[in-house]
């Protein structure tokens, strides 16, 4: 059948995309992801591993693990995009129920905001620093409005975006790092603390915790592809993607903000972002770097806002019982969710790095059970087969209400607890390990052992796929 034409604005919301309107490559994955990472905030995030005690050698090889970790389970949720042509989120029906899947949905939406608005104070920075004007609101309103823009326009856009900003990211953090070499004795950062456990797995949580946030909306950017793309090649380009690019912009956070505490070159703490144009140089160039550091921004905002908008759909429609939804809502639902993050943004806290850590962490303590209940029971449970209809009605295959994964998660989440090291609790085992925060690795293998053997016994998916009639 012919390929459908495309208009401006995209007209699939949570239905599965039909076969004849499937195009693209597995290289988009490649492009969206690595562009989405190659931004201010994956230096920030990189940084705080130095911040909090790490020496940038162990600091370096802990984020790398976290990522390759992080980045694996989070290509995992990515493959099942073009055998499915879902978003994430409405598949996580077929474990959680109909009704039941809006328990992790919420929390999801939080996700997204908190990102949308980190983001946005950042961005608004850089949009500030490209005017020239000091007034934090005009930089924060103005990237707001073209977050909505492109996340209205939808699917196809945003690849588009993410293809732009893989090349301004190459071109950006090329020459950033060549800076770093230059201004500052990168050898001698390293390798100047011993290693430290407490220190070095927060490295590995940090950059994992980032990978794993993507899980509940990644096969979203790849449900357009065709149903015969090999999973093999969506999940490589999904994983070198999205591991390259964080890599980088997060080992750059690591030498700048290791010579700043060295005492070279300013303070990276203060200004994240100002640090950045300083490193690029004077004039033009420094404003060309603010505008690279507002494309990546951009790419990884409208990723949040239309991730938000299918969450908040997914919770709706699940009430409702309705399977889409007009251009009207989801205009609707995309402006508020961008309005909310700039208003946070403009009253937003000074103790952005510190709240940027813990928020991170918390995210990852919530998303690791989710991420083991959905890839166990597609991979091993449903072994990759679907009802698509059943997903929609809460009487159905799958039913409101899913036990055996909505116990799992909420055991694997609260069986973290014992073992988080966050500034407002640190839980009794993590003081007898000195610190040491291994909650997410706990939750991961405790939510995988609870709910494998239960789902096993009472497993309800179909022998093969069942496609909605086109």
């Amino acid at each position: 059948m012919a390929q459908a034409k495309e208009g401006l604005i995209e007209t699939h919301s949570i239905d599965m995309v039909p076969d004849h309107e499937r195009h693209g490559t597995p290289f988009s994955q490649f492009t969206l992801w690595f562009g989405a990472n190659m931004q201010v905030t994956s230096v920030v995030d990189g940084a705080l591993a130095v911040v909090f005690g790490a020496d940038a050698l162990w600091a370096f090889i802990g984020l790398l693990i976290g990522n390759i970790l992080g980045g694996a389970v989070m290509a995992l949720h990515s493959a099942q995009g073009p055998r499915l042509g879902l978003p994430q989120m409405i598949s996580s029906r077929a474990q959680f129920g109909v009704l039941g899947a809006i328990v992790p949905l919420v929390l999801a939406v939080l996700m997204y905001l908190g990102f949308a608005t980190t983001g946005t104070v950042l961005s608004g920075q850089a949009i500030n620093g490209i005017l020239g004007v000091e007034t934090p609101a005009v930089g924060i309103i103005i990237f707001g409005s073209l977050t909505i823009l492109l996340a209205l326009l939808g699917y196809k856009y945003i690849h588009v975006l993410g293809r732009i900003a893989t090349i301004t990211g190459l071109l950006g953090f090329s020459y950033l790092t060549i800076m770093a070499f230059v201004k500052f004795p990168v050898a001698s950062l390293f390798g100047v603390k011993p290693f430290e456990l407490t220190t070095f797995l927060l490295a590995v949580s940090l950059s994992a915790g980032w990978q794993l946030t993507f899980g509940p909306y990644v096969a979203d950017y790849s449900r357009y592809l065709p149903r015969s793309t090999p999973q093999s090649a969506t999940f490589w380009n999904t994983f070198l993607g999205t591991v390259i690019g964080t890599q980088w912009a997060m080992t750059l956070g690591v030498i700048i903000s290791a010579a700043s505490l060295a005492g070279y070159g300013g303070n990276f703490l203060k200004n994240q972002v100002g640090y950045l144009g300083e490193l690029a140089g004077i004039g033009i160039i420094a404003v060309l770097i603010y505008m690279v550091i507002v494309i990546g921004k951009l790419t990884v905002n409208t990723l949040n806002a239309y991730g938000s908008f299918m969450s908040l759909l997914t919770i709706t429609t699940a009430l409702s019982g309705k399977k889409s939804a007009s251009t009207t809502q989801r205009t609707l639902f995309i402006i508020g969710m961008i309005a909310t993050s700039v208003c946070i943004a403009l009253f937003a806290s000074k103790d952005f790095l510190n709240l940027f850590k813990n928020f991170v962490l918390v995210l990852l303590m919530v998303f690791t059970p989710w991420s083991s209940v959905n890839l166990i029971d597609f991979y091993l449970i449903s072994k990759e087969n679907i009802d698509v209809p059943g997903l929609y009605d809460s009487h159905g295959r799958y039913g409101a209400w899913n036990a055996p994964a909505l116990v799992s998660y909420f055991i694997g989440v609260l069986i973290q607890i014992p073992f988080m090291a966050q500034a407002m609790y640190t839980g009794p085992i993590t003081k007898l390990l000195g610190g040491t925060d291994i909650s997410w690795i706990v939750g991961l293998l405790a939510t995988a052992i609870i709910y494998y053997p239960w789902a096993k016994r009472c497993n309800v998916a179909p022998d093969k796929m069942i496609y909605p009639e086109e």
